[in-house]
């Protein structure tokens, strides 16, 4: 460091430009082969295995030679050793055109490959030049130098169709050879050198050098950067191969196709240091590993013809990804393996800031080889198989095995002494690390909440407050697109007999209904997540699942032979968005003080059930417009002769999905004292209360979720003359909105006085909409139904806020009666944790009403040719839900009815 002192930012400029630049020429030579050895495979009639071993050898030299020139340049200089390497590199390209047979030609790729070895010289010689807290960006600057993969991919095929493949060669050897003497006549020897010379002191030897390679963390760093720039380089080879086999296009447009990952996988790798300086490397590292799953599972799917036997006989369809679609995702890929690359190399001047040089280039090289290693392995497997997308199967299994390594590696690490030293000795832990760079914090700041104290008025006021609101408002969006995403077949399946789908008005009520079996059911589970895994891990996971059936929809629409079976397995699949609630509930709850936790609450819920009416709301606009191009898809010609655009109802909500996820991520927190295992939580099912408030809950929310699944389709089979469907998103807007502003209702009255007359009017309203179905041939028949259900939606938000209003207040009660033996701050935490559990629970219950509803629709039209039987079913439950609300809360004998009344002549 004071070595840095006397450095200015014009020399770290030029330093970190003219590196930078003389990176891109050397990744730009790097990768020539794979455009020219296109060429070269047609000349000499390689098969696919030898196509593979002559792009990936100049890989080879350039991984294998990292190890060395890193510790080269960190005795030397990268001054004279980056001039050197370009100087070499740039006379073997020139050779290249002198030589025809197949073994010449891979000596000379073994000697380009020294192009590939100037990244660990670059990452050496920059990271000299920078204070750690810049590193990141720094290094991240300097690594997009990989788009010279994408330079080649531009400019090569148009050289090679004008002029041939040896003028590539003559092109890019003497742009590497003007490049090595810029670079050694206008370059400086590192601060860091200079101080050296000047002392007479020794360089480290080579011993010492390679000390830090016996620590286990600098091969788990390997394998990360074996993915993220091994698949990278792999990928940037093959892809023009690819897109020309399997897309048939020219190899100018598989080159401008290819050299788009290229571009993402490169120019955002300084984003990525910047992210790795303020949030931390290991969070990058997740994102880039997480997503990287779900972008690998799509791209490895083959193009596959599905026959499925039915009565009528076989039913053919057939699921297959366009270039356009496949492109994008490509794209998106190559982001998120960007940011991983400069993620990794933030961790080693970091972890290891006297030898990056060694660890660097190890790292480098096992990547490198990544590089070499792949394209042979996906030339064999496409020889083997002969199934195109099997290269990103094998990325996959990469992704999964890494993913897992670096999860549990540092949990075993957080395990350990936060004092003690994990690595090699003067080296200091991933978890100490993490907490210096991204841990120059405030207290806003801090992912894990060690002290949190919201009923302490003083610490409420100072911390609390802010930083509860900020997790409730990234909250809010993500349950709102949960919603949106669970309920979204309640407007789909109207829509689907218009653009060739025969089902049958039993299977649109399915699919209507699915949904709301599934998340019921996942909520049951998400209910205990929050305190397993804290709020922020679980917000980020169950938001990011949203993105399977919102894209899988997407493309199942396009096909009106898709079969049935796979809408049902994609409506279930919904269902991930009705689980959140759960969850998202549960986490607000722990962040709240009881006084205003009511209110909270209902923010979160209400503004969350939003979701539905926004969906109902947007999802007939979009699918009328072609949103995202041709990279969307075709329409669909409906029966009137129109266009829809079905896909989008799904793809609408992928970049939402995405930007929640980050948010959710980089924004939430989680609190210390919240986790605790499923044996601590499970005490709630002995509970007489939680069972109860889960039948009262069921009432309420059930309702409101079982009629937003269930209303728009309802209206349109009892009114058909009337054009309902740019109605109906009216009724969860009511619904959400009610419960977002009625929770301060309940926190002055009391939650049982509003729940016991909010069933009461639900009692009256139900009435009205059976007499109005009942004689839905009278004028303004359809005008009053319609009120009636308003006032239902708005009754069932009131009532919403009001039965979660009431878990903590019971809790409150029982909690000191059924353990004495708790008291003060444990006390709290007992209720605080049990109420917690006990919302998430019984919104799982409560969640089954998005089954069921529809389900009664349809089983009552089925069996009685209309839907009145279960109406009346609906209203016998409502007459249930006020008994229990009087007999147990509100009466005068009830466990409520002095608490409530003591609240209201508090209340101002």
């Amino acid at each position: 460091m004071d070595s840095l002192s006397a450095v200015s930012r014009s020399d770290q400029t030029r330093a970190l430009t003219l590196s930078t630049i003389a990176f891109t020429a050397c990744f730009a030579v790097w990768t020539i082969f794979s455009i020219i050895g296109i060429a070269i495979k047609e000349e000499l009639g390689l098969s696919e295995s030898e196509f593979g071993i002559l792009v990936a050898t100049p890989i080879l030299t350039g991984s294998v030679t990292r190890l060395f020139l890193g510790i080269w340049t960190e005795r030397y200089g990268g001054r004279i050793v980056f001039s050197l390497q370009m100087l070499l590199t740039a006379i073997a390209t020139w050779l290249l055109t002198l030589v025809s047979t197949y073994p010449m030609y891979l000596l000379a790729a073994l000697v380009i490959g020294l192009a590939g070895g100037s990244f660990i010289i670059g990452v050496t010689y920059v990271s000299r030049w920078y204070q750690p807290e810049l590193q990141g960006t720094a290094l991240g600057i300097f690594g997009a130098g990989n788009v010279g993969a994408a330079v080649t991919k531009f400019v090569a095929p148009f050289i090679l169709v004008a002029f041939g493949w040896h003028a590539v060669a003559y092109v890019w050897a003497a742009g590497l050879a003007l490049m090595a003497v810029i670079f050694y006549l206008m370059a400086k020897d590192e601060p860091q050198l200079i101080a050296q010379r000047q002392s007479g002191a020794p360089p480290a030897s080579f011993a010492q050098q390679f000390e830090p390679l016996e620590d286990i963390r600098v091969w788990r760093f390997s394998l990360y950067y074996f993915f993220v720039f091994g698949g990278f380089v792999a990928l940037a080879l093959w892809m023009p191969h690819y897109l020309v086999d399997v897309y048939e296009v020219d190899l100018k447009t598989a080159g401008m196709a290819a050299a788009s990952f290229s571009l993402s996988a490169s120019l955002f790798r300084a984003y990525g240091g910047h992210l790795s300086d303020r949030y931390g490397a290991r969070s990058v590292m997740y994102w880039t590993f997480g997503f990287s799953l779900v972008l690998l599972l799509m791209l490895s799917y083959p193009p596959t013809q599905y026959i499925v036997q039915t009565k009528n006989g076989p039913l053919t369809f057939s699921t297959e990804m366009g270039l356009w679609p496949f492109v994008v995702t490509l794209f998106t890929l190559g982001f998120f393996m960007s940011l991983g690359k400069a993620a990794i190399y933030k961790h080693i001047p970091m972890y290891y800031p006297h030898h990056v040089g060694s660890v660097g280039g190890l790292v480098g090289m096992i990547g490198g080889l990544g590089g070499f290693i792949l394209p042979i392995i996906f030339g064999m497997a496409l020889d083997l198989t002969g199934i195109y997308t099997s290269c990103f199967a094998i990325l996959f299994a990469i992704v999964v095995f890494s993913f897992l390594w670096m999860h549990l590696a540092i949990q075993a690490e957080e395990r350990r002494d936060e004092k003690g030293l994990v690595g090699i000795a003067g080296e200091p832990s991933e978890v100490q690390v993490e907490d210096t760079f991204a841990e120059v914090k405030s207290a806003a700041g801090e992912k894990v909440l060690e002290d949190w104290r919201p009923e302490d008025p003083e610490f409420w006021e100072t911390k609390g407050r802010a930083i509860a609101r900020r997790n409730l408002w990234i909250s809010i969006p993500a349950l709102l697109l949960a919603f949106a995403v669970w309920m979204v077949w309640s407007v789909v399946v109207a829509r689907l007999p218009a653009i060739g789908f025969d089902f049958t008005a039993s299977q649109l009520f399915w699919l209507a209904a699915l949904p709301g079996l599934s998340g019921a059911t996942l909520r049951i589970f998400y209910s205990f997540m929050v305190p397993i895994f804290g709020g922020r891990m679980w917000t980020t996971l169950s938001t990011a699942s949203l993105l399977i059936p919102a894209i899988g929809m997407g493309y199942a629409v396009q096909d009106p032979k898709t079969p049935f079976l796979i809408f049902l397995i994609l409506a279930l699949l919904c269902g991930f968005g009705g689980g959140n609630f759960a969850s998202s509930m549960a986490n607000i709850a722990f962040f709240f003080p009881k006084k205003e936790k009511g209110h909270a609450l209902a923010m979160n819920a209400g503004l969350g059930n939003l979701g539905v009416s926004v969906m109902q709301f947007l999802v007939p606009l979009v699918i009328t417009i072609g949103v995202f191009g041709a990279v969307g898809g075709a329409p669909q010609t409906t029966s009137e002769g129109t266009q829809l655009w079905m896909q989008n109802a799904g793809f609408i909500w992928v970049p939402l999905i995405i930007a929640s996820t980050a948010a959710a991520w980089f924004g939430m927190n989680d609190i210390a004292n919240a986790r605790s295992s499923f044996k601590d939580q499970a005490i709630i099912f002995k509970r007489k209360h939680n069972w109860l408030m889960c039948i009262l809950y069921t009432g309420t929310f059930g309702s409101f979720i079982g009629y937003s699944a269930g209303f728009p389709l309802l209206t349109r089979l009892q009114f058909p003359e009337v054009d309902a469907l740019k109605l109906v998103f009216l009724g969860p807007l009511v619904g959400a909105l009610s419960r977002a502003g009625s929770g301060w209702v309940s926190d002055k009255y009391g939650g049982a006085r509003v729940t016991f007359w909010t069933f009461a009017l639900m009692i009256v309203t139900v009435f009205g909409v059976i007499y109005f179905l009942s004689n839905n041939q009278m004028a303004g028949a359809f005008w009053g139904f319609f009120a009636c259900f308003l006032a239902l939606f708005f009754l069932t938000g009131v009532g919403n806020a009001s039965t979660f209003q009431m878990i903590p207040v019971i809790m409150g009660k029982e909690i000191p009666r059924l353990m004495p033996s708790l008291s003060g701050d444990d006390r709290q935490r007992q209720v605080d944790r049990e109420s917690a559990a006990i919302i998430a629970f019984t919104s799982a219950i409560a969640a089954y009403g998005a089954f069921f509803i529809p389900k009664a629709y349809g089983t009552s039209i089925e069996l009685t040719g209309g839907p009145m039987a279960a109406l009346w079913g609906f209203l016998a439950f409502y007459v249930v839900c006020l008994v229990i609300t009087w007999h147990f809360y509100s009466a005068r004998h009830g466990l409520l009815y002095d608490v409530e009344r003591r609240s209201a002549k508090a209340s101002p």
